[in-house]
């Protein structure tokens, strides 16, 4: 048997009536950019979060960067954010020539850990990222409570925790402001990039809205300095329409699948991620295990696809290394980044689709094992 890390085209078909309809209504509109699905969309999502405003973008990447300027963030600013989740909020602070300044995570759920973040709060700090790391929510309402006292604006970054709620709470409400993307991966995807800043001040979603188009405050009238050309087009918002009422649904089954994972593996070498209800909603099943490679290359030999999110730092990338001023030593982060493995969890996967990636980890730890005595 093969299994994949994810499937896209099992997650689409059931739907796919549907989503040619949206294509074609939005072809037959002949407004195809910031029209009547756009703002439909924005509504609700909003109302499904429980947040007041959402305001679209082109990807989840810009969603950080415009999110950074509507809350002041600044050239030279200093932006508190983890160096184990892709870059991705790293390139958001660098493209404004703010500085990134990498707090510890947590051990347990891999993201900015409370005590680390109170460390690094420093006279320059203009803004936390908060990344709830591959749909395991962090520590979100300790850290609000302690921007909130720092009056510093928290951002979290929801790229990968669509629809994970806190205390009831969705995630991308508890800061500032929320930065949502829509690449087809996600556990919302569109057919192609999208984006999603939500709020609940109106006047940074005033500002993320001039933002997205030029800075512009009227039609050719550039009042918001930073701008740029961001928006999230009509047909991929009327996907996006079509997948929502969807959501919940595919998260409880993402967690189904997850908790089958974490008791089968309980007895063994394998750290596995931490589930609390729906503050988790398994958008990458990632365990952490020791010879990597070779546990891998166990289950690539056994059909199972495994991938690495993510594997370097963001102080070790090479083509950013020079830009941060400083050397950065997380030993929490090098270990987490030298050990994490994402095995295959997504909606459409069959129950003896995951018996066997069950069955192939049990034989992968018992041969890397061997190999290593």
């Amino acid at each position: 048997m093969n299994v994949p890390i994810q499937d896209l085209t099992r997650h689409n078909q059931p739907i796919a009536g549907a989503l040619a309809e949206a294509c074609r209504e939005v072809i037959e509109s002949g407004w195809y950019v910031l029209g009547r699905q756009v703002a439909s969309f924005e509504a609700e999502f909003a109302r499904f979060l429980q947040i007041e405003h959402c305001v679209t973008v082109a990807n989840g990447t810009d969603a950080l960067e415009l999110a950074m300027r509507a809350v002041g963030v600044e050239r030279g600013d200093e932006v508190i954010l983890a160096a184990n989740a892709g870059m991705y909020s790293t390139v958001a602070a660098l493209a404004i020539g703010a500085t990134p300044i990498y707090a510890e995570i947590d051990e347990q759920r891999l993201s900015l850990s409370f005590t680390a973040i109170e460390r690094a709060f420093s006279s320059s700090t203009k803004a936390v990222v908060l990344t709830h790391l591959y749909g395991c929510s962090g520590y979100v309402e300790e850290i609000a409570q302690l921007c909130r006292s720092a009056e510093i604006p928290l951002i979290e970054d929801c790229a990968e925790s669509h629809g994970a709620r806190v205390a009831g709470k969705a995630v991308g409400g508890w800061g500032d402001v929320g930065c949502f993307s829509f690449y087809p991966t996600k556990n919302l995807g569109a057919l192609g990039d999208g984006g999603a800043c939500t709020t609940h001040r109106s006047d940074i979603a005033a500002q993320l809205r001039h933002l997205r188009q030029y800075g512009w405050e009227a039609r050719y009238r550039a009042v918001t300095a930073g701008g740029r050309n961001s928006r999230l087009d009509e047909i991929q918002a009327a996907i996006l329409r079509r997948k929502l009422p969807h959501l919940n649904e595919w998260n409880a089954r993402r967690r189904a699948i997850a908790l089958r994972y974490n008791e089968a593996f309980s007895k063994l070498p394998i750290k596995c991620p931490w589930i609390d209800g729906d503050a988790y909603v398994g958008h990458l099943y990632v365990a952490r295990v020791p010879n990597r490679d070779a546990f891998r290359e166990a289950l690539k030999s056994r059909g199972v696809a495994t991938d690495v999110h993510f594997p370097l730092p963001d102080y070790r990338q090479p083509a950013i290394a020079s830009q941060l001023g400083k050397r950065w030593e997380l030993s929490l982060t090098e270990e987490a980044c030298a050990t994490v493995v994402t095995l295959p969890c997504f909606p459409e996967m069959e129950d003896k689709e995951i018996e066997y990636v069950i069955s192939a980890v049990r034989d992968a730890v018992t041969q890397t094992r061997t190999r290593a005595r």
